[in-house]
C-alpha cells in the first residue's frame, strides 16, 4: 500500500526522493507528496495522483535541501486529496512525518489534541502523529532548556551536543519525542520524522510495518520497501517492532525503547540481490505482459535444486522428516491471489500426504478463534510478505505453539522473519498489481511442499516422487508453448469486452482456477466476474444466464470432465457465450463452446499451473479493449499493509 523514502546527506534530497516514490508505485496510491529541510524551516509539497504531477509541480518550489521525506499514499481515512497527501506538518511547520499503518485509536487522540490547541487540516489517522510528537518536543525542549539555565546559574554548562555526538551516545530530542508519541499509538506504524531544529537528521520508529535502512557513500537512505533504495545501497539494517532509528548524513543508530529507556541495539541486516529487482518493461507493452510471459522461468527458478538423490528436499524449512510426520493437520492462510493457490494446495496435501487440511482467509482467521495445535502446520502464503492479516494470523498461530512456514516472494520480508521457515517463490520483483507470475510460484511452492509432506508421511514412494517432478518441471515448457499463440484468447476477449458480468466454472482444480481467473478480470478490467463450482451453478448462479452471457468454463482433461461438460450445456442451452479452456486434442467440446483455448496435456494435479495462463492472458485483453489501466488498476495496492 503506501510507500515510504527519506534520504539525508550531501546531495539534494529531492532528486532522490522523486526517484525512490516512483520504484514504490508499483504499489498502488492515491496521492505523494514529500518535505525537504531548506534552512531553517521545512517545505512540503503534496499532489493527487501520480507522482509525475508531483515532479512537474517542484521547480517553483526551488528545493536544494540534502534532507527530507516522501510518501505515496492509498487512501484509508479520508478521500485523496493535497490535504490528506503526507507529509503532514506541525502547527508551527517545525516538524513532519510520513506513516504507513492504521493508528486505530486516533479518534479519541485528535479530541485531545484539538482540546490542546492543536489544529488538524487533514481527515487522516496519520496527522495525530505529528501533533503528538509536537507536544512531545516541546515538552522536553522546555526541560532542556531549564536544565541548562540551572547549570548556567551553577557555572557548569555543558555545551549543546552536536548531531554526529548524539548519533554516537544518546538518542536526540526528536527521537525522545517520537518514542513519547509511539507510546500513545495504537495500531501499526511505519514513521519518519524530521524537525528543522535539527538539521540534517531523521527519526523512524516501525510497528507492524516495515522499514528498512541502508548506508552509501554519499548518504542514508531509509524505506518501506528495499525497491525503493536497491540503486544506492547493497545492505540494508530491518528495523524490528518497536525499535527507533536516528540516522543524518554519514551513519545511523538504532535503539530499542523499554518505558522511557532507549538502548542503542545492533538491528538484523539483509544484504540485496539487485537481480531480483529488475523492473523494466524491455520489449513489452506493460509489466502485466511481461510477467506473464516470466512464469516459465519462475518455474524453473523455484524447482531448481530441489530434487536431489532421489529425494525432494526444502532445507530452508529446517525441519527434519520425523517432526514433518508428526503433523496431524495443516492450516493455510491467505489473502486473494494467495488464497486461490491455498485451495490448489488444499487438494494436493489431502490427496497426496492425506493430512486434513483447511484454507483460511487471513482476515477472518485471527478473529475466529481456530483450534491450533503443536501439531498443526500453519502455511503463511503472501505474495509481497508484508500482508498484514495474514501477519498477524502468522503471529496468533504461533502463540498457540504451532510450526508456521512462509511461501512469499519478497526475501527478508516480515513473513519470512515471523516463520520457523519459508520457501522463496524466484519470481523477483512483480511490478504489475495483478499478481501472475507470483501467483505461479505460490502454485509451485505449495505443490513441493505437498509432495514433501507425502514424502515424510510415507505416502508417496521414491519412484512416484521422481514422476511427479519430473512432469511438475516439464510445465515450463507447457507454459512457453501457451504463450507462442495467444489468437484463441484475443477472439474470446473481443466477444466478452462489452458484457457488464461474466461467471466462471470449474470443478476440483478447475474450481480455484475459476476463483483465480475471476479476480484477474475484476482487477484490470473492471468487468464485473464470479466464480463457481460448476455443480452450484443450479442452485442459484444459472438465473444470471441470458442470451450472450459469458460464461468462461476450465474445462481441462480430469476426472469430472464430463460434469463439467454437462454444466456447460446447461448453461448454453439458455444462451450463455461460452468460453472454455480445454486440453489439446478435445475436440468435442467445440460443439458446446463459442471459443475453445487449448493448452498441453498435463496431469490434472498440474492442471493450474497451465490453465490460469490463458485467463491470465483473457483478463489483460479485456482490459486493453476496455481502456483501462493494466499495471495500476484504480483502487488496488500491490502489498496491502492495513486491515
Amino acid at each position: 500500500m503506501c510507500g515510504i523514502i527519506g534520504y539525508t546527506g550531501n546531495r539534494p534530497a529531492a532528486p532522490i526522493l522523486i526517484e525512490g516514490l516512483k520504484r514504490l508505485e508499483y504499489r498502488g496510491y492515491d496521492s505523494a507528496g514529500i518535505a525537504v529541510e531548506e534552512g531553517d524551516r521545512i517545505q512540503s509539497v503534496c499532489r493527487t495522483g501520480k507522482i509525475a504531477e508531483l515532479e512537474r509541480s517542484l521547480p517553483q518550489f526551488h528545493l536544494t535541501g540534502s534532507c527530507g521525506i516522501g510518501h505515496t499514499r492509498w487512501a484509508t481515512h479520508g478521500v485523496p486529496s493535497e490535504a490528506n497527501a503526507h507529509p503532514h506538518l506541525s502547527c508551527d511547520g517545525s516538524i513532519a512525518i510520513v506513516h504507513n499503518g492504521i493508528i486505530e485509536n486516533h479518534a479519541e487522540l485528535r479530541r485531545i489534541l484539538e482540546e490542546r490547541g492543536h489544529t488538524f487540516l487533514s481527515q487522516t489517522d496519520s496527522e495525530v502523529i505529528v501533533h503528538l510528537i509536537e507536544d512531545a518536543y516541546s515538552m522536553l525542549a522546555f526541560e532542556a532548556s531549564e536544565d541548562d539555565d540551572l547549570a548556567d546559574a551553577e557555572g557548569k554548562r555543558t555545551p549543546h551536543t552536536s548531531t554526529s555526538e548524539m548519533l554516537a551516545g544518546e538518542p536526540s530530542l526528536l527521537a525522545q519525542a517520537v518514542s513519547m508519541a509511539c507510546g500513545f499509538l495504537i495500531g501499526s506504524w511505519a514513521i519518519c520524522a524530521m524537525v528543522a531544529s535539527e538539521p540534517g537528521k531523521i527519526v523512524c520508529a516501525r510497528k507492524e510495518s516495515p522499514l528498512v535502512i541502508g548506508r552509501a557513500a554519499t548518504g542514508v537512505h531509509v524505506a518501506s520497501d528495499v525497491s525503493a533504495i536497491s540503486d544506492a545501497v547493497s545492505e540494508v539494517a530491518v528495523l524490528a517492532d518497536g525499535q527507533i532509528a536516528e540516522l543524518d548524513a554519514r551513519m545511523f543508530n538504532v535503539f530499542s525503547v523499554a518505558g522511557d529507556v532507549m538502548t542503542r541495539v545492533n538491528p538484523e541486516t539483509m544484504k540485496l540481490d539487485r537481480r531480483a529487482d529488475v523492473a523494466d518493461r524491455g520489449q513489452y507493452a506493460d509489466f502485466m505482459i511481461k510477467e506473464i510471459h516470466e512464469q516459465p522461468r519462475v518455474i524453473r527458478d523455484t524447482l531448481e535444486g530441489r530434487f536431489d538423490g532421489g529425494e525432494l528436499t526444502i532445507s530452508e524449512l529446517a525441519l527434519t522428516h520425523e517432526e514433518l510426520n508428526l503433523i496431524d493437520r495443516v492450516c493455510i492462510i491467505a489473502c486473494g491471489t494467495s488464497y486461490h493457490a491455498a485451495l490448489v494446495a488444499k487438494n494436493l496435501i489431502e490427496g497426496w500426504a492425506r493430512i486434513p487440511c483447511e484454507v483460511e482467509v487471513a482476515s477472518e482467521f485471527r478473529y475466529r478463534d481456530p483450534i491450533v495445535t503443536p501439531s498443526t502446520l500453519v502455511v503463511a502464503v503472501s505474495q509481497s510478505g508484508e500482508t498484514a492479516d495474514t501477519l498477524a494470523a502468522i503471529r496468533d498461530a504461533r502463540i498457540k505453539g504451532a510450526k508456521v512456514f512462509g511461501i512469499t516472494n519478497v526475501l527478508g520480508s516480515p513473513v519470512a522473519r515471523e516463520s520457523d521457515g519459508v520457501i522463496y517463490t524466484k519470481a523477483n520483483k512483480e511490478v504489475a498489481v495483478a499478481s501472475t507470475k507470483s501467483f505461479t510460484g505460490q502454485l509451485v511452492s505449495l505443490t513441493l511442499l505437498a509432495m514433501l509432506l507425502a514424502q515424510s508421511k510415507g505416502r508417496l514412494k521414491q519412484a512416484q516422487m521422481r514422476m511427479l517432478f519430473s512432469e511438475l518441471s516439464n510445465t515450463a515448457a507447457q507454459a512457453e508453448e501457451i504463450l507462442k499463440d495467444a489468437d484463441d484468447v484475443h477472439r474470446a476477449a473481443l466477444a466478452c469486452k462489452d458484457a457488464r458480468s461474466a461467471m466462471f466454472i470449474g470443478r476440483g482444480m478447475g474450481a480455484a482456477v475459476a476463483e483465480e481467473g475471476a479476480l484477474k478480470l475484476k482487477e484490470v478490467s473492471y468487468l464485473h466476474a464470479e466464480a463457481y463450482p460448476a455443480g452450484e451453478m443450479k442452485h442459484g448462479p444459472i438465473a444470471l444466464i441470458e442470451p450472450g452471457f459469458p460464461l468462461i468454463a476450465v474445462a481441462t482433461e480430469s476426472p469430472t470432465y464430463e460434469k463439467v461438460l454437462s454444466n456447460i450445456q446447461e448453461a448454453k442451452t439458455r444462451g450463455a457465450m461460452v468460453v472454455a479452456i480445454a486440453t489439446e486434442g478435445d475436440e468435442r467440446i467445440r460443439e458446446h463452446a463459442d471459443h475453445v483455448i487449448h493448452i498441453p496435456k498435463v496431469r490434472d494435479a498440474f492442471s493450474p499451473i497451465t490453465a490460469i495462463i490463458p485467463l491470465q492472458l483473457l483478463a489483460r485483453d479485456i482490459a486493453l479493449l476496455r481502456g483501462c489501466n493494466i499495471d495500476q488498476p484504480r483502487n488496488l495496492a500491490k502489498s496491502v499493509t492495513v486491515e
